[in-house]
């Protein structure tokens, strides 16, 4: 994957397309990432005491990787990310701009 936890991502669809947010977790393996503060779900928690209420908590769910664009930290804009071979190491780089992303 060529998304990092700690990018500037904007999302491509669903209820909060457009929107922008910061990866708080990536899952590899299935290729999906979680975005502090966007895709939110409702869960509705039972009482466990008769003293407290029952609630409704919000819980950010994973979403697939390729339903979010990288936002180049140098350019401000959507890219893709490419990869640029310097002696030794690998670099993420903007498709727009060039410049290697941090």
């Amino acid at each position: 994957m060529k998304i990092r936890k700690g990018d500037t991502v904007k999302l491509l669809s669903g209820k909060d397309r457009g929107k922008r947010g910061t990866i708080t977790r990536v899952f590899p393996l299935v290729a999906r990432v979680l975005v502090d503060g966007l895709n939110v779900r409702k869960k509705h928690r039972r009482s466990r005491r008769q003293d407290r209420k029952g609630e409704v908590i919000l819980i950010p769910a994973p979403l697939a990787a390729s339903a979010v664009q990288l936002i180049c930290p140098s350019c401000g804009k959507p890219t893709r990310v490419g990869y640029t071979v310097t002696d030794p190491k690998k670099v993420r780089t903007c498709k727009r701009c060039r410049k290697p992303i941090p």
